[in-house]
């Protein structure tokens, strides 16, 4: 009788520890977010030549700044949906010894934004809106000569683009 409810407790104590390991469904797993949320937004602001104080503020404070890559900046974020599988943005900031932004390098492509995605929004599937309600685009009427239109349009047409400096190859060549 004895050993028959040492059994009997012990296959009970087994089973409820068995029981504490099993994920049950329906509970709630939350949402795992690591190091800085980078969004198209901040990196269509970012522009060559800005110094690493415009850039720090922009973006905020890198994640990692390598010591022996003084020039970089690494900004990391990474998110994992209770339960789902993780997803992980890099960008990386390069800079010229005078502290100018020279290039990035990373996750993101200019004008394709996944800010949503990111950020936790679900974009879902996109609602169009019905034909009747859409608005024709009207034509513009020409500029008059010497408007403050006239003359932004002038300043814009005027403006000369520069190149983006390129970093020079490092020499190999022992001295």
């Amino acid at each position: 009788m004895q050993n028959t409810k040492l059994l009997l407790t012990s296959f009970t104590f087994v089973g409820l520890l068995a029981l504490a390991g099993c994920s049950f469904p329906g509970v709630y797993k939350i949402d795992i977010q690591q190091g800085n949320v980078v969004t198209q937004d901040m990196i269509d602001q970012l522009r060559p030549g800005m110094t690493r104080k415009q850039v720090r503020f922009i973006m905020g404070n890198p994640l990692l700044t390598d010591t022996f890559h003084a020039d970089r900046w690494d900004y990391l974020y990474s998110l994992q949906p209770g339960g789902g599988e993780r997803q992980q943005e890099r960008i990386s900031v390069i800079f010229n010894p005078n502290d100018q932004l020279v290039s990035l390098s990373g996750d993101f492509m200019p004008g394709v934004s996944r800010d949503e995605a990111i950020l936790g929004k679900d974009s879902g599937t996109p609602v169009a809106a019905p034909v009747e309600n859409v608005e024709q685009p009207k034509p513009e009427k020409p500029v008059k000569p010497g408007s403050l239109l006239d003359q932004i349009q002038k300043d814009v047409d005027g403006v000369e683009t520069v190149p983006v400096p390129t970093p020079e190859p490092l020499d190999t060549s022992p001295q």
